[in-house]
């Protein structure tokens, strides 16, 4: 009788995982930080700014 058995995500695979994710994260965090202003400007001129 065969039985299958699902194979379980390593945790090295999610904590590599995370690492990007938090990396992704903070380099958009950073890039918000140093161009927030240009990006709201750009926005208000193309009458998108509502949403802030």
């Amino acid at each position: 009788m065969r039985t299958e058995t699902k194979k379980a995500i390593s945790p090295l695979v999610i904590a590599f995982i995370g690492a990007v994710l938090t990396l992704v994260s903070l380099f958009a965090f950073q890039g918000w930080i140093a161009h927030g202003a240009d990006i709201f400007l750009s926005l208000a001129q193309a009458g998108l700014s509502w949403c802030f």
